[in-house]
């Protein structure tokens, strides 16, 4: 008995984990040939996909790019699912070239930039059976009073970019290397948010309960320690109250290093592999058996 379309989806969603309406695309793509099919999604890495697709891509790369053609610099995370990969030609490759459309299209959000660079991680896939995936770029628009300074860490595990106000190459990289070592979260004390404090003075002040030390101190003296200890929680955390990273000797802060320098900071970005990315730990016996099962 001759099958129907429906019936060729289904074997071939079986034979390859791919999804369904890839499925039928691949069969009215290949007059209902089975085998031409599931070639073809191999040949697209949709079969592979649908497989890794419950897979965390937690590893990677970043990468900061500068366009002295276009004026933009692009910074960007690409993840796929082992360090392995993360450390092969293949992926450095894939990472650049999708540096490249970026750079060279310009586009809006990830969506867009997904839609993009589609083929290339498809092409990825196939060549090197992971599940790839861009988390996440930023655009940086030089303009003719700003000067962007890059620094790429560990291989592409930390990258960072830096734009001043004044063309300063020695410094600007100096500050790309020492967002990278330090992630600040804030250029200055004027960026931290009324809640961000509010919500670290509540932490202190029950952390202050709790001490036997402070126990007998006066309720004044109580609230200066305690604004002492906000203050310093933030101050390690603000760019412009951190050590300069690159002259230890001084141990000038990086808002005395910009003011004898007469330079400002007009915006900084940092981005670390996996940041924020729970790797999921599965137990070794669980995934023989699910595999088994499949």
């Amino acid at each position: 008995m001759a099958k129907t379309l429906i019936d060729l989806i289904k074997i071939l969603r079986d034979r390859t984990g791919a999804g369904l309406m890839d499925c039928k695309t691949a069969l009215l793509n290949n007059d209902s040939d089975l085998e031409k099919a599931t070639d073809w999604l191999r040949e697209k890495g949709l079969a592979k996909a649908a497989r890794n697709a419950d897979r965390i891509a937690a590893e990677g790369l970043t990468v900061a790019k500068n366009c002295e053609k276009c004026g933009y610099t692009v910074i960007l995370e690409v993840n796929c699912e082992t360090d392995f990969v993360a450390k092969g030609d293949l992926f450095h490759q894939l990472v650049d070239d999708v540096a490249e459309v970026i750079l060279n299209k310009t586009p809006a959000t990830v969506e867009e930039a997904k839609n993009l660079t589609a083929d290339l991680f498809t092409d990825a896939t196939v060549k090197m059976g992971e599940k790839f995936d861009l988390r996440r770029f930023e655009l940086i628009n030089k303009t003719d009073d700003s000067f962007i300074y890059n620094y790429v860490h560990m291989g592409g595990k930390i990258a960072a970019a830096v734009v001043l106000d004044k063309e300063d190459g020695q410094l600007g990289k100096g500050l790309a290397m020492h967002i990278a070592a330090n992630n600040p979260l804030y250029l200055t004390t004027a960026d931290i948010g009324a809640e961000a404090i509010d919500r670290e003075t509540k932490v202190q002040t029950e952390a202050a309960k709790n001490d036997e030390k402070l126990a007998d101190k006066p309720e004044e003296m109580l609230k200066r320690i305690i604004s002492g200890k906000v203050n310093k929680y933030f101050s390690e955390m603000v760019l412009a109250e951190q050590p300069y990273l690159m002259d230890v000797e001084s141990n000038k802060k990086v808002g005395k290093i910009l003011t004898e320098n007469k330079v400002k900071i007009l915006k900084y970005v940092r981005y670390q592999v996996g940041e924020g990315i729970e790797k999921r730990q599965d137990d070794f016996a669980c995934e023989v058996m699910s595999q088994i099962k499949k």
